[in-house]
């Protein structure tokens, strides 16, 4: 027995790196797994995965998953990815807002476009795609929804500050502390209607191809890292407790895998050090 028999779930950013991770444990679990990114073959991303590699290592290991090539930034393609998961596996049980585009940017050479691009993949497409399977589960008053943030969501403080301080996450981070504050307040209006919404970030960064191109890690084997199954398992945590247990839960990886016991030990954020303010309401 896996704790998504059954379960149909839509897993974004699933091409590589955490999304990847996700969309493979959760089919392990029983989950039928849509997986929805931009890449649909290698090479079609100068960054190594891509959805057929993914949807492949699933269906070797026995699972179910289909892959969906979609630009979330898009409304009308958000519509279509949900449209092709029912028409695949049935309502939405389970979504995970994985998908994010990073641009390492300062405020003063943020380029316009690039400006809205990111807003659309990081903040506007997680309110798309809840709103659209929530449509399969207020009527059954069932159903979960996992956003992923990330430790930027904590900003830099008061000043004065050093000169080396970090430049061009501040768009980034605002997106994550806003997913942070969207999450909280979707949880209280669904949470009567039998959904439960949730975020999770990473304790310590995840080397992927991502953050190795963003140079947040050394490499893909950086021994500071936290391997990205922590992540799935967190999510899988959320997305398949009680409501009453997770509901409106902003918490991290390492964090919320100790409380239930499924780590024996851990570290980063949210276990010696503390997460954004969200996470401590």
């Amino acid at each position: 027995m896996g704790r998504l028999d059954g379960k149909t779930v839509i897993v974004t950013g699933a091409s590589r790196g955490i999304g990847a991770e996700i969309a493979r444990l959760f089919a392990e679990e029983g989950g039928r797994v849509a997986c929805v990114a931009r890449t649909l073959r290698e090479g079609d991303h100068p960054l190594e995965g891509s959805l057929e590699h993914t949807v492949e290592t699933i269906r070797k290991a026995g699972g179910e998953a289909i892959p969906i090539a979609a630009d979330i930034s898009e409304y009308e393609q958000c519509v279509r990815a949900v449209e092709e998961a029912r028409k695949a596996f049935g309502p939405i049980d389970v979504l995970v807002n994985n998908a994010a585009l990073t641009y390492f940017i300062p405020i003063k050479d943020y380029p316009i476009n690039k400006w809205h691009r990111s807003i659309a993949v990081n903040f506007h497409a997680p309110f798309y795609l809840s709103q659209l399977v929530l449509q399969d589960m207020l009527p059954r008053k069932s159903g979960a929804i996992v956003n992923i943030s990330s430790g930027a969501a904590i900003g830099p403080g008061r000043g004065p500050y050093p000169e080396n301080i970090g430049r061009g996450g501040t768009l980034y981070g605002a997106e994550k502390a806003a997913l942070e504050r969207f999450t909280q307040g979707l949880a209280s209006e669904v949470y009567h209607d039998g959904v439960s919404v949730t975020c999770v970030s990473p304790s310590q960064v995840v080397p992927t191809p991502g953050t190795v191109f963003h140079h947040l890690v050394t490499g893909m084997d950086d021994p500071r890292g936290e391997p990205p199954i922590l992540m799935a398992k967190a999510a899988l945590l959320l997305a398949t407790e009680p409501k009453e247990k997770v509901a409106g839960r902003v918490t991290y990886s390492q964090e919320i895998l100790l409380e239930y016991g499924w780590i024996s030990e851990g570290k980063g954020l949210g276990v010696d050090r503390k997460g954004s303010g969200y996470s401590q309401i």
